[in-house]
């Protein structure tokens, strides 16, 4: 299979009990409890909103639907359980959160293992028993064409963990320490993004000049163009951003309509450069999950078996 750094097959859950939860609030700096009695019903709607704006972009959207009697607060985020690789390998997540665990279903597997080539499962879940999580695409942020994992280190992403999955993928490591709010920023996702050719970094996080130097260099070596944005935009959710691609090829970077609302023309002309944006209002599910766009999307980077 071609590497290719973008998906044009996208797997969301539509939730049917979502809301604030309080275990992940511990190290979720970018949650906030919300009394809305209508919060599920908002989630949906704003859920629904957001899958017509991919489809319109005729992007190939896999929607699942939550069991009924679910009561899975975060199932709308499954970037964080699973990820898939261009190679046929499917990995499995430890995940700090009791209750997300549960999200991991074995009929979502089912179904994917019917539906695409899988040639290799890795599973870290073994790690929960050590108290340590390695949370998906939202622990590490991936540039699959040059084999680099990105990931800000805290209670939810281990470089034991990390280094596990970068010998099994083959991927090289790039570690770091960034703070929101004087806490350890929980997931790379909100203040990294990586596409083909540029990304788009918090870097005013930061804690330590080397390890920012060395992120840098990073970047520029790979040829990527990076696009800062400052803590008022990461905290609007504008790190957590994801590039993808519909049938055509053509390339386009999602966000939520708060994040494209926080960033000035500038950054905007310069994203525009290289795919077009798109963007849907999701405010209720970033106030209440403190995750955005990019974490309810999971990549399918698998071949179709009604391809062979």
């Amino acid at each position: 299979m071609t590497t290719t750094q973008s998906a044009n097959t996208l797997l969301l859950v539509r939730p049917t009990n979502f809301g604030f939860n309080a275990q992940t609030a511990t190290n979720n700096s970018f949650q906030t409890k919300t009394e809305n009695a209508d919060l599920q019903k908002q989630a949906l709607k704003e859920f629904d909103k957001l899958v017509e704006t991919l489809d319109a972009a005729k992007i190939n959207l896999i929607i699942v639907e939550d069991e009924p009697q679910s009561q899975l607060p975060d199932s709308i985020f499954p970037n964080n359980w699973f990820s898939t690789h261009s190679d046929g390998s499917f990995c499995l997540y430890p995940m700090f959160a009791e209750n997300r665990r549960l999200e991991r279903k074995d009929s979502i597997i089912t179904m994917l293992t019917n539906r695409f080539e899988i040639k290799n499962i890795f599973d870290f879940t073994h790690y929960e028993n050590q108290n340590k999580f390695l949370e998906g695409t939202g622990s590490i942020v991936l540039d699959r064409i040059n084999h680099i994992a990105y990931a800000c280190l805290s209670p939810r992403t281990n470089e034991d963990v990390l280094d596990d999955f970068c010998t099994k993928l083959n991927f090289k490591k790039c570690c770091f320490r960034s703070v929101f709010n004087n806490k350890e920023i929980y997931h790379t996702n909100v203040m990294l993004s990586v596409a083909d050719k540029y990304a788009i970094a918090c870097t005013g996080s930061f804690v330590n000049n080397n390890e920012l130097k060395n992120f840098t260099e990073k970047l520029l070596e790979t040829n990527k163009e990076i696009i800062e944005i400052s803590i008022e935009q990461m905290s609007r959710f504008a790190g957590n951003m994801l590039q993808i691609s519909n049938n055509n090829g053509e390339k386009f970077l999602a966000m939520s309509s708060q994040a494209y609302k926080s960033l000035n023309a500038e950054q905007i002309r310069k994203i525009e450069r290289y795919n077009n944006i798109l963007h849907s209002d999701i405010k209720s599910i970033e106030t209440a999950g403190g995750g955005s766009v990019r974490c309810m999307l999971a990549e399918i980077f698998f071949e179709n078996k009604s391809n062979k």
